[in-house]
């Protein structure tokens, strides 16, 4: 689905990302793993066309995303709160959201009703603007306005970071049971090892920009990832 080549991304003589070649499957959940500064949000951005690599080039279903827009019909992304319109209310913007993809607000209406347990009671009628919601909460408006848009490819920039743990349960269930009932790809970032060995079949790992592992899942994955980081 997405083919990424001679991948370079500097800033002045830094270097922050450096991937010869990477290849993501449709239908992969991968998890983009590696400590600050490792370039994976810079990779995210790239994926997005939010920033341009200074060599090289990314294909999401053989379109150059730095060239064709195609794949914003069928990609969706949280990657942090400025995604959000945060004079909204979560209602505003899950219709405002909705609307870009020709959803009615009876549609949306009902599309929400799947993630009321992830809500926890805290998003909707809550008579709040976004920018009044705590980091958490806003996290969890962006993440739900992701998913509703029943996207082909999903990308999550530490999706469970300022989620309480009854809620980072939830988002790991909504996350498999999207895997299957739709052929949905997923790249998540993350810090923490436990969530992403749960949900992703495939790691990526990262170092200084470059791909260090890539690896399929298997029970061994947590361990020989704690081993790794522990040195």
């Amino acid at each position: 689905m997405i083919e990424i080549k001679n991948l370079k991304k500097t800033y002045g003589n830094r270097t922050v990302v450096d991937i010869e070649h990477l290849h993501i499957n449709a239908g992969d959940t991968i998890g983009v793993i590696g400590n600050n500064g490792a370039g994976k949000t810079t990779l995210f951005r790239m994926l997005l066309d939010l920033i341009r690599p200074n060599e090289g080039e990314i294909t999401s279903k053989g379109q150059n995303v730095a060239k064709d827009d195609q794949w914003k019909n069928y990609t969706a992304s949280f990657l942090d709160e400025g995604f959000l319109i945060d004079y909204l209310t979560p209602e505003e913007y899950f219709v405002f959201t909705g609307s870009l993809h020709g959803q009615s607000v009876a549609h949306v209406v009902n599309n929400l009703q799947q993630y009321e347990e992830f809500f926890n009671g805290e998003i909707m009628k809550s008579g709040k603007y976004i920018r009044d919601f705590s980091k958490g909460n806003q996290n969890k408006v962006g993440i739900a306005a992701a998913l509703m848009q029943n996207p082909e490819l999903l990308i999550l920039d530490e999706p469970f970071a300022n989620l309480d743990p009854t809620t980072q349960i939830r988002l790991k269930t909504l996350l498999r049971n999207l895997k299957k009932d739709q052929h949905l790809t997923t790249l998540i970032s993350s810090h923490d090892l436990n969530h992403v060995t749960d949900v992703c079949n495939r790691i990526i790992l990262m170092e200084k920009g470059v791909v260090i592992k890539d690896i399929q899942r298997t029970e061994n994955t947590l361990k020989e990832l704690e081993a790794y980081f522990a040195d």
